[in-house]
């Protein structure tokens, strides 16, 4: 299988890539298996190793010194437990989206030891203990609803049996954040992982997925408190020094999940009015990173990922004719280069976590479009 994926998706550059990223492999200009078993053996290869670990954990005595294997029976891997969930997101997505691969079986052998009714009994229990109700909250906890719309969605019999595994860790993580938001006054606003525009978009395709409509009434509500009225985002102070998230840009990507066209070009006009009417990606420079060994400064590879996706759901959720789609076009394509051209897996700093990123962009998951088996690099995308 070829993946179809269209203009602001495609990956051709439209900028020259930096020089700190120059004497990196191109960028392939197709998704198909080959590409993806890149990114699959980055997965394969850290959701089973348990060191380096850096863990958030609450001790509330000496029983809870324990190794993270047993802590966190399912995900404990991949460095820290929110990439070990979504790296068997992406374990899940490309097993899914090429079933003949040659990667695909240890992929469906990783989940099959991960997710089992034992060990995700394991992960509730750590969650619901002492001390542990902000536990990977958001980010982890819809990457969690993440891997659940996955296996949703799959029309595979093992695809079931792991998804009724992961069920009563998907309840959980969707009453968290049920019972957290109408308790939280205000968005926040950074650019890792305590963001709410990026996991609000994440939690409201899984509500989608799963039908489930409380959790995803919570979610909207809050989203059209929190964002509805702001304008003027200030994309030029833009990235911090270890951002793998654009707030400005999540913002936006999670607005047209909730407006339609023509409500979403009214109110990007007044938040983004930076965006430019000309097809130039000069409005919006890809970032660099000076030290990919350095786990905060490597955040900038997954913001130029991150950042793609993003231009790209704003372009699919702005009417076709809009002016503003050849800039967002543009500059997603310069920061699709620059960003898959990163995710080499040399340093395991970044290759713990950069290739759910590299997938999420490349097999376009944020636009939920329908399954394709042909490639197309010249259209852009249209809503089904």
């Amino acid at each position: 299988m070829v993946l179809a994926v269209s203009a602001p998706l495609g990956m051709a550059a439209t900028a020259a890539p930096s020089p700190a990223a120059s004497a990196a492999p191109a960028a392939p200009t197709v998704f198909d298996a080959t590409a993806a078993a890149r990114f699959a053996s980055l997965a394969l290869d850290c959701v089973g190793r348990e060191y380096p670990s850096k863990i958030s954990h609450v001790l509330s005595g000496e029983q809870d010194v324990r190794p993270p294997h047993l802590l966190t029976p399912a995900f404990y891997g991949c460095y820290d437990w929110h990439s070990a969930v979504h790296g068997h997101w992406l374990l899940a997505r490309l097993a899914r989206t090429f079933p003949a691969a040659p990667f695909a079986a240890p992929a469906r052998a990783a989940l099959a030891r991960s997710l089992t009714t034992v060990n995700i009994a394991g992960e509730v229990a750590y969650l619901l203990g002492k001390g542990r109700s902000t536990f990977e909250r958001p980010y982890g906890l819809a990457w969690v609803l993440q891997l659940a719309a996955e296996l949703r969605d799959w029309d595979d019999p093992d695809a079931r049996v792991w998804a009724g595994a992961l069920s009563p860790l998907e309840a959980e993580a969707a009453l968290r954040f049920e019972q957290w938001l109408p308790k939280l006054t205000r968005p926040i606003r950074i650019g890792e992982h305590d963001q709410t525009a990026f996991a609000f978009a994440l939690v409201l395709d899984w509500a989608d997925t799963a039908g489930q409509a409380r959790t995803r009434d919570v979610v909207a509500a809050r989203a059209r408190d929190y964002y509805l009225g702001d304008h003027d985002c200030p994309l030029s102070y833009e990235p911090s020094g270890q951002d793998f998230l654009s707030p400005c840009l999540a913002e936006a990507d999670l607005m047209r999940r909730l407006l339609p066209p023509a409500r979403f070009a009214y109110w990007l006009s007044a938040f983004l009015p930076q965006v430019p009417r000309t097809a130039t990606a000069a409005w919006l420079a890809p970032a660099v990173v000076t030290d990919p060994t350095d786990p905060k400064l490597a955040h900038l590879d997954g913001l130029n990922l991150s950042r793609a996706w993003m231009l790209d759901g704003i372009a699919f959720g702005l009417p076709p004719r809009d002016a503003r789609v050849p800039a967002l076009t543009a500059a997603s394509r310069a920061h699709r280069e620059a960003g898959l051209k990163a995710v080499t897996g040399e340093h395991y700093e970044g290759g713990h976590w950069l290739g759910t990123f590299a997938v999420y962009l490349s097999t376009a998951r944020g636009l939920r479009l329908p399954p394709v088996t042909t490639t197309t690099l010249d259209r852009t995308p249209r809503r089904p």
